[in-house]
């Protein structure tokens, strides 16, 4: 399911640039990502988790995680515009080095040694990818891979976020309130920078569609797997995302692979099929102890 929730999420960088080069701005995309998807995600919730209890007040993790992702958004999306498709999604994936230093550190979950190997392999081959020069580098590259850098310590903070909200909500509950937050705070940001918010013509609102379709698919398989699997092993399994992200760069904008490219996308797998292997010696998917412990009070 992490797989499958990574491999949706890599068509987004695609769908981003579409809207964008619809007149869409950056946060505006990103509004209309959760926001349409909200309708599906309150269906959803209702019926996996029954009637939402408004009267109770909603997990904290579950809305510092939507505060998390409208600032990986915002960063991201302004990342695409100014830099490669493939640049833009392999930089934030830095993610698993922070997810596991946090990981081991705090919810004592130690790496075991194969782990390293492949989270040290997949990274690798992320680097790899991004140091590769496109065809087509985008507008302003250093500025975008900047963007897309900061992006990493966002989305590593909504990766932990998620993980500990899944300790007391099913993944469903999380997504919705998690992209409750996000939406209006990614309203003010792209009404603050004067965006163009309205879409004009089909084009941009079938793009938009498609996103919040990756976003219930993708984020919302990322957030069940996140309550099943160690949070190293599931942010090391995320980076299928660029491998996927690239090729459809290189399909829908004639963004090539180099040699480079093709060798750390191996790599990237390679490193992922190792640490998937490592799961069970990280003793499954225990839940983080300052969550567990409310739970219990």
């Amino acid at each position: 399911m992490l797989i499958l929730g990574a491999a949706a999420i890599g068509f987004a960088p695609i769908l981003v640039r579409q809207a964008m080069a619809a007149g869409i701005g950056p946060a505006a995309t990103g509004f209309w990502r959760t926001g349409l998807a909200l309708p599906a995600l309150y269906v959803i919730t209702r019926r996996a988790e029954g009637p939402i209890r408004l009267d109770r007040p909603p997990n904290a993790m579950a809305l510092l995680a939507g505060l998390l992702f409208a600032a990986d958004l915002v960063c991201w999306h302004y990342s695409i515009r100014y830099t490669s498709v493939a640049n833009a999604t392999v930089l934030p994936n830095m993610t698993p080095i922070l997810v596991t230093a946090f990981a081991w550190v705090v919810l004592k979950e130690r790496p075991a040694p194969v782990f390293l190997l492949g989270m040290a392999a997949a990274v690798g081959g992320a680097v790899a990818m991004a140091l590769s020069k496109s065809s087509t580098p985008g507008a302003n590259p250093h500025l975008g891979d900047a963007l897309a850098a900061t992006t990493a310590v966002w989305y590593a903070g909504y990766v932990i976020a998620v993980r500990y909200a899944r300790a007391n909500l099913g993944a469903a509950s999380v997504m919705l309130w998690s992209s409750l937050v996000s939406t209006p705070v990614m309203l003010l940001a792209a009404m603050a920078t004067s965006e163009t918010i309205l879409p004009s013509h089909a084009q941009a609102w079938w793009a938009l569609a498609g996103l919040a379709a990756t976003h219930v698919v993708g984020q919302g398989l990322i957030a069940w797997a996140l309550g099943r699997l160690p949070a190293p092993v599931a942010a090391v399994v995320m980076l299928v995302q660029p491998v996927v992200a690239a090729l459809l760069g290189w399909l829908a904008f004639g963004e090539s692979l180099a040699v480079q490219q093709a060798l750390g996308g191996l790599l990237v797998l390679a490193g992922v099929v190792l640490a998937q292997s490592s799961s069970n010696r990280l003793g499954g998917a225990r839940r983080p102890a300052a969550t567990t412990a409310a739970k219990h009070k």
